[in-house]
């Protein structure tokens, strides 16, 4: 038995596997196919790597492997968010999600996968370690900025990862390489220990197999937690309880902006042969509206570069991260200049630039605060729209993986790949992207579940539903 193929679930259900022989297995495929894939930016499984499971016998994920992203802290192991100017940082302590996934028994090898540098990015390109490939076209992008996260997954390299969500991270590479990506509500699962890239828009969630598996997870890293202010009390399910396949008179809203021009056919076509299953197994479905959706972009991309802009100020070299080389009598202020200079990437400097100026006297009130009203304008359509319907459903991309190198030289229209997930970021929305067609030249295509904030329940029986009765999960890359 191949145990790296197999889903937590699965190897749940087999209680005669050991962990160790997971790991083994897994180690074995990384050797493989990751000169192909280049998911990770480092596998140690010795030293800080090693897992610390909890001793007690009876633990939910049991020694189970979760690969995480290269912004997520672990305590004594690298943690560089992809980035020259974290080179070398250890964090003292672990995120609550690493807490979390301890307790439930997960092992926390030193699985580290690749990202965009800080999250800057929808293809994996921006890594100072150099690209991820997508696993069905090591010609293509994984997606990003979590490509090293769902390619590792796609590729049977990792059983489940997680990764962060600011404008589509997590489901626009889920929905590239085949897998299920879910980013949660805001404030569901703990911020702490999640190096910041945009705070009012950042989530964690997972990346996995298929969607009882993202349920999980889900299960396990959710909840309140004093450590972060934006956590919210409310109390968490067994998510995988909710996945009875039932969705006879659920109701679901399809936007009428989302099946514009500019959306490639073949993602068209899988989306609106996607609405057709949900309509067989009893689902109500109705034509909605959210007249906002044409404004997303721009807002996103103020609200995001101004908060980013002010999360990386506090990276000077100075407490840890990369030293450059300096003149005998160089001032402090060189030594900032130099560091930052020399330790972002060109992505990086280009929003701290456009998020300074959004941010600089004169122009605050009209960019970034005019932003934020935009901002409760689209969380309010969504406010409106499930308030008649149950959830809405998208295609989570508008077009399949492209060609590494084919955007670097044209930063908005690699902006522009994020164009249906950036919203449920604003409103601060659940949303899952789930396998839903394979292009003609063997692509994958996602579509998008959006649900009521902390509704994951809904999002998930939808989600599950689909997946029951279609076989678009299970297609593997050919290695």
């Amino acid at each position: 038995m191949e145990l790296n193929r197999l889903t937590i679930h699965e190897l749940l259900d087999n209680k005669e596997i050991a962990a160790p022989d997971i790991f083994d297995s897994l180690a074995r495929r990384i050797k493989d196919v990751e000169g192909k894939v280049k998911a990770f930016v480092r596998v140690d499984r010795t030293e800080s790597g090693q897992p610390r499971q909890n001793p007690q016998a009876e633990t939910l994920l049991k020694g189970i492997p979760i690969v995480i992203k290269d912004n997520i802290c672990v305590k004594g192991s690298l943690t560089e968010c992809c980035s020259k100017i974290l080179q070398g940082f250890s964090p003292p302590y672990d995120a609550t999600v690493i807490t979390k996934l301890r307790a439930a028994g997960a092992a926390i090898y030193g699985l580290r996968a690749n990202m965009d540098e800080f999250a800057f990015g929808s293809s994996t390109e921006n890594s100072c370690f150099g690209a991820s490939r997508n696993p069905h076209d090591p010609s293509r992008v994984p997606g990003g900025s979590s490509g090293g996260s769902a390619a590792c997954v796609a590729a049977d390299e990792a059983i489940a990862a997680l990764g962060s969500d600011t404008g589509g991270s997590i489901r626009q590479p889920a929905s590239f390489c085949g897998v299920v990506g879910l980013k949660p509500s805001y404030g569901r699962v703990s911020r702490y220990g999640l190096i910041a890239f945009a705070s009012s828009l950042d989530q964690i969630g997972p990346i996995t197999k298929d969607v009882r598996d993202a349920a999980i997870l889900l299960s396990v890293i959710a909840g309140y937690d004093e450590m972060d202010s934006t956590s919210q009390r409310i109390p968490v399910a067994d998510y995988t309880k909710a996945l009875t396949g039932d969705i006879k008179g659920l109701k679901i809203g399809v936007p009428k902006e989302y099946f514009v021009e500019g959306v490639d056919k073949e993602v068209k076509d899988a989306a609106r042969e996607a609405i057709e299953v949900f309509k067989k197994k009893g689902a109500v479905v109705r034509d909605i509206s959210l007249k906002y959706t044409e404004y997303a972009v721009p807002t996103y991309y103020i609200i995001a570069t101004a908060e980013a802009s002010s999360n990386l100020a506090r990276f000077d070299a100075v407490q840890y991260g990369y030293r450059p080389k300096l003149p005998a009598k160089a001032s402090l202020i060189e030594m900032y200049k130099k560091a930052r200079g020399e330790g972002f990437g060109q992505e990086a400097k280009r929003r701290i630039i456009l998020g300074t100026y959004v941010l600089s006297h004169g122009y605050y009130d009209a960019y970034y605060l005019r932003a934020q009203k935009v901002r409760t304008l689209i969380k309010g359509d969504f406010d409106r729209a499930l308030n008649e319907v149950d959830c809405v459903i998208t295609p989570t991309s508008p077009s399949c993986a492209f060609r590494i190198g084919e955007k670097l030289e044209d930063p908005l229209s690699m902006y522009l790949s994020d164009i249906y997930t950036i919203s449920a970021n604003l409103a601060g929305i659940p949303a899952i992207s789930i396998p839903a067609g394979m292009s003609k030249s063997g692509l994958p295509i996602g579509i998008q579940i959006l649900g009521k904030a902390f509704d994951e329940a809904t999002v998930l029986r939808a989600a599950h539903s689909f997946e029951q009765n279609t076989e678009w999960h299970k297609i593997k890359p050919n290695l």
